[in-house]
């Protein structure tokens, strides 16, 4: 009864502090613009079961990627372990999913075979960020907190497994000492079971508890790291790629406050009468937090922080200033940074920054290319040129700031309905004299 009070506290204690940080992060939602309407459930679910639960897009580095599908696989399955675990906590009872009879047994050898393979993908991982320059791992926006969050992250990750192995070892060597009925089948865990055979009982008993608590004491405190975490993404990956962007990557989204001054142009009077009910102002483009839409801070929320944007990017290959991944990272950033004065004060609030410039800076916004390789190669499907364009046009449309070459492009459309620096009139001059030939 003592265990299950202890356990019972332990998860509201967990549970309270998730709400908590889930709430704050919900609140940050509100602030965001809307992006597109969620329909097409029907190919968002094959997107989704492609991209998020097949790993189709990580499958691009083959080794790398069969590793990181298989820890992605394998915490599928170890989550119902971790169920059970939690039931079982709060109810004193042990093992109570066993009414599931074969399909049980299929399921916990599942996690106990996972549980080898995903702490020894875990292993492979550190020892590449600790001892292999890995190119896209570093860039300006990499700082020593990032490397130390991936390093932690999957340590814990690592934890997980090991005391996942040694309860299910401890609980098989018990169970063959007193000669009982073992429930369930442990492949992995009954090959290694031997290492334990010489503790007596009541070791073996102190053992299974030791790894019981730190298993699911340790889900409790990943579970609360992650939100702070970038393998956040262990939670927002599947939502992000459900909620993707269906339409061709070069596509660009027209602006709604821009059609209805259009509207208003060519017909003011009945354009007035009906923009009345619509949505207020809003400003052209992004300049900060409050400017994203929902799923770009979703975007920013699900990144992994990967590198494989960046690492595709033809900007950042030729030298220039631009990170995909940074900045996705910045829009994170900023409405940490910004979120709780907004949330408080509402979106009059401001601290003299902004996303553009003090996070984004222009020279790194002109040098996207919009090529969409970086959307193309992202494994969650995260769309940076449509986050690019929209504070490109927000410079252009509210600041009138671009590259002198496009300003004077975009004086000659203004002026000559053209590009190029010629009067419409003349337009044609360059064909006077040529004669041509009609076939009859």
């Amino acid at each position: 009864m003592a265990k299950q009070i202890i356990f019972a506290i332990t998860l509201l204690i967990t549970l309270g502090v998730f709400y908590y940080t889930i709430n704050r992060i919900v609140s940050y939602f509100r602030l965001t613009r809307s992006a597109f309407p969620v329909k097409d459930f029907g190919k968002r679910m094959q997107v989704m079961a492609e991209v998020a639960f097949g790993q189709s897009k990580i499958f691009r580095r083959p080794v790398i990627g069969l590793l990181h599908a298989l820890v992605f696989w394998g915490f599928c399955v170890i989550l119902f372990g971790s169920v059970e675990m939690i039931i079982d906590g709060l109810t004193g009872t042990d093992r109570v999913l066993q009414f599931l009879g074969p399909a049980y047994d299929v399921i916990i050898a599942s996690g106990d075979l996972f549980g080898l393979i995903v702490g020894l993908a875990i292993l492979v991982f550190l020892i590449r960020r600790l001892f292999f320059h890995i190119r896209r791992f570093s860039g300006i926006e990499m700082k020593h907190v990032s490397h130390l969050d991936a390093n932690i992250a999957l340590s814990i990750i690592l934890l997980l497994m090991i005391s996942l192995l040694s309860m299910n070892m401890a609980y098989l060597t018990e169970i063959n000492k007193t000669g009982g009925t073992v429930i369930g089948y442990y492949p992995v865990s009954q090959t290694f079971s031997g290492l334990l055979s010489g503790l007596d009982k009541q070791s073996l008993g102190i053992v299974y508890e030791c790894s019981w608590w730190s298993h699911i004491l340790l889900i409790f405190l990943f579970t609360n790291i992650l939100p702070y975490s970038k393998h956040f993404h262990v939670f927002m990956s599947v939502p992000n790629v459900f909620l993707s962007r269906l339409e061709p990557l070069g596509k660009l989204q027209n602006m709604d406050n821009v059609t209805r001054e259009v509207r208003m142009m060519m017909d003011p009077q009945g354009s007035l009468r009906a923009s009345q009910n619509e949505m207020p102002f809003e400003r052209f483009g992004i300049k900060d937090a409050e400017d994203v839409t929902w799923k770009n801070y979703l975007d920013s929320l699900a990144c992994t922080e990967c590198g494989r944007c960046t690492a595709v990017c033809p900007a950042n290959i030729t030298g220039k200033m631009l990170s995909p991944r940074k900045i996705i990272m910045d829009v994170r950033a900023r409405m940490k940074e910004k979120g709780p004065g907004l949330v408080k004060q509402g979106k009059e609030y401001n601290d003299n920054k902004s996303l553009v410039r003090d996070y984004v800076t222009e020279e790194e916004l002109w040098a996207c290319t919009t090529c969409n390789a970086c959307a193309m190669e992202c494994p969650i499907n995260i769309n940076h040129p449509s986050l690019i364009l929209d504070m490109r046009r927000y410079l252009v449309m509210e600041e009138a700031s671009a590259p002198g070459q496009l300003k004077a492009m975009f004086n000659c459309i203004e002026n000559n309905g053209a590009p190029w620096q010629f009067s419409q009139a003349d337009r044609m001059v360059w064909a006077e004299g040529i004669e041509i030939n009609v076939l009859s």
